[in-house]
């Protein structure tokens, strides 16, 4: 087995062992989602989002790609594809780097601070920089609508069905998983 084969499965058990859920795609460690939650003190704090992780052949020397799956309001995060725009990643990647530094570090920053002035999504800088009020009431609207946690022993649920019956099937973004 080749070093970056077995680095691959070294940070992919290791953020399995962390306190992140990992969902593995098809039977190689190269694509996974990881439940990922918007850093605390911050506009995105509410959110749950589905992060794919697709790994290239020369990780650790390449960088992993990353993605949202389910929608963001975010200068730096293309609301249509997901893709991220996070220099560490995609121009300064290092083999220094881990899965749990995109996770533990990485991806909290990008939220906490986000980068107007380079962005993916051009909507989302520019009501950053006219009306940051308004923005910050649409990303957590965002959050309230596409990044909300569905967990099957969460006791809310019932609560929230109950008194939420509008929006009882508009939930076609974010996916649920049922326990075995």
């Amino acid at each position: 087995m080749s070093s970056p084969s077995k680095r691959r499965e070294m940070d992919v058990m290791k953020l399995m062992m962390s306190d992140y859920n990992v969902e593995m795609i098809n039977d190689g460690l190269n694509e996974f989602n990881v439940e990922f939650h918007g850093p605390k003190e911050s506009l995105y704090e509410t959110g749950v989002w589905k992060i794919r992780v697709e790994l290239p052949d020369a990780y650790p020397y390449k960088s992993p790609s990353i993605g949202f799956v389910n929608k963001i309001f975010h200068p730096n995060v293309d609301e249509l594809s997901g893709s991220v725009c996070l220099d560490v990643i995609n121009q300064s990647w290092s083999p220094m780097f881990d899965l749990l530094n995109v996770f533990e570090v990485f991806l909290p920053q990008l939220l906490l601070y986000p980068n107007p002035s380079d962005p993916l999504n051009g909507d989302a800088a520019s009501l950053m920089m006219k009306d940051r009020k308004q923005y910050d009431e649409k990303v957590k609207e965002y959050c309230e609508k596409y990044a909300k946690e569905n967990t099957a022993e969460d006791d809310s649920e019932e609560e929230d069905e109950m008194s939420d019956n509008e929006s009882s099937s508009s939930d076609g973004d974010v996916t649920r998983h049922a326990d075995p």
